[in-house]
């Protein structure tokens, strides 16, 4: 039965957590990026509330918020992202996640084979959907029902909500949970017709979080440091280039892993005057971030971040 409190997670905090002093590990939960459709936030009775499994199943079954709270429960560290999400820019976070492995109920219904597609809604009535593959393929999608060691708050998705590592939000993270059902792709997600992808894979990803852009700094020893991610694919190498030198490469905290971001730092010798910073990440696939700048629209975008610091 899940129990609420602090997280056992703490145990398995990488070190280097302090590395980037503007950024820490785990993002609390009222620090937490907020993106949706609800004008108004809805409020659910778990008295009356269950998330019901149906569509291309040989076992449909609902669960209540009791039922989920009974069943086994799993921990997992998981950074998600929103779609939206500007280079360099904050709606993105890490937490802890609690909840029913969707799997598992999966299994439990029996997903037909000619399902292509979970496909979930809200209690608002908003829409999304992913492969039916990534519930299987090991990247522990869930039904979440705590963050960070607390029941989900409200605004983002009490009672329960969708969880799936290496997916943006727009396809996957449905919160205030009401259906699954099993279907073909004929059936569109909330974002689809409106000129977004189908698919949205998290593209491999790097932030400088400290020093701010337009900073001063002190002349000297000075340090640039960051998160970066590839969720499922995990972070191998992080490099900095200081005005038009030579990429660094910077030192990483411990790899906790795949599926979060990886804080990183670099230590430089800040001449004085204005210097420009740029950061790039390699997957642990090999595949380095493109320079190549695109918009957050129709699969999230991509460039190197860069700000600028004043050493003075």
């Amino acid at each position: 039965m899940t129990e609420f409190g602090e997280t056992g997670f703490d145990l398995v905090i990488p070190d280097g957590v302090d590395l980037d002093p503007n950024t820490p590990y785990l993002t609390p939960n009222d620090r937490f990026y907020r993106i949706d459709t609800a004008l108004t936030i809805p409020r659910v009775d778990v008295d009356t509330w269950k998330v019901s499994i149906s569509g291309m199943v040989d076992r449909p079954f609902s669960l209540t918020y009791a039922d989920l709270l009974e069943r086994a429960t799993e921990e997992r560290a998981v950074t998600i992202c929103c779609v939206s999400n500007e280079v360099g820019g904050s709606l993105i976070g890490n937490a802890v996640w609690r909840g029913v492995m969707l799997r598992d109920v999966l299994d439990e219904a029996g997903v037909q084979s000619a399902a292509e597609q979970v496909y979930s809604t809200s209690v608002d009535g908003w829409t999304c959907g992913f492969p039916v593959a990534a519930a299987f393929d090991g990247r522990d999608a869930m039904i979440a029902v705590a963050m960070n060691g607390e029941p989900i708050p409200l605004r983002h998705g009490y009672p329960a909500r969708l969880i799936v590592p290496g997916l943006y939000g727009y396809v996957s993270a449905t919160k205030w949970l009401s259906s699954i059902e099993l279907t073909s792709w004929d059936r569109e997600g909330y974002w689809v017709p409106r000129g977004w992808s189908r698919e949205g894979p998290i593209k491999t990803q790097s932030r400088i979080g400290y020093p701010r852009h337009r900073d001063s700094i002190a002349v000297g020893p000075a340090k640039v440091a960051g998160v970066a991610w590839a969720q499922g694919r995990g972070i191998a190498k992080v490099e900095v280039q200081i005005d038009d030198g030579e990429w660094q490469e910077a030192t990483l905290a411990t790899d906790v892993s795949d599926d979060t971001w990886r804080q990183w730092v670099l230590e430089w010798d800040a001449t004085p005057g204005d210097h420009t910073l740029r950061v790039r990440a390699t997957d642990n696939n090999g595949d380095t971030q493109t320079e190549m700048r695109a918009p957050v629209a129709p699969n999230g975008a991509t460039g190197w971040h860069q700000i600028r610091v004043n050493a003075g």
